[in-house]
């Protein structure tokens, strides 16, 4: 099993050593949920502007944000499923916001690449279907994302 990573830097502030952190991180996350098969993700780096116009366009939140996930597992009206071609798992699209991630890091009192990871990791688990919109599943969802961060070494 191996995930593919599209990076993409609109920012130019993250570095080949930071991206390639981050998909070892990825890596490791998709190992600790059980992903066997193939599967590719898409990870933007953005601008606060930028991410709160995605945040504003597609979810009607006129603010800046962290991180936003797009998942393109649902098959939607008008898609064909693809029997017997093999292909990749396309898991979807995170969109971190750089300057959010270093405005945290610094109000939490930790680096820059444990809030990156951070919200690497949370953008990812949406992706797998992971939430917070109730006590219940944010408590799982927090406490898969703190196992994973801890058990690569990426603690607070």
């Amino acid at each position: 099993m191996s995930l593919n990573i599209d990076f993409l830097d609109e920012t130019n502030e993250i570095t080949e050593e930071q991206t390639a952190y981050i998909g070892d991180l990825l890596n490791f996350a998709a190992k600790y949920e059980n992903i066997v098969e193939e599967c590719e993700v898409s990870l933007t780096f953005v601008s606060n502007e930028k991410i709160k116009e995605i945040n504003k366009e597609y979810r009607n939140k006129d603010s800046v944000t962290d991180v936003i996930s797009f998942a393109m597992e649902e098959m939607g009206e008008g898609e064909i499923e693809l029997i017997g071609i093999e292909m990749p798992r396309v898991l979807g699209d995170i969109i971190i916001s750089v300057s959010r991630a270093r405005e945290q890091a610094e109000e939490y009192g930790h680096s820059f690449m444990r809030e990156i990871g951070f919200l690497a990791v949370h953008g990812f688990l949406h992706l797998l279907g992971y939430d917070h919109e109730t006590e219940e599943d944010e408590k799982e969802m927090f406490s898969r994302q703190k196992d994973i961060l801890n058990e690569f070494g990426l603690q607070r």
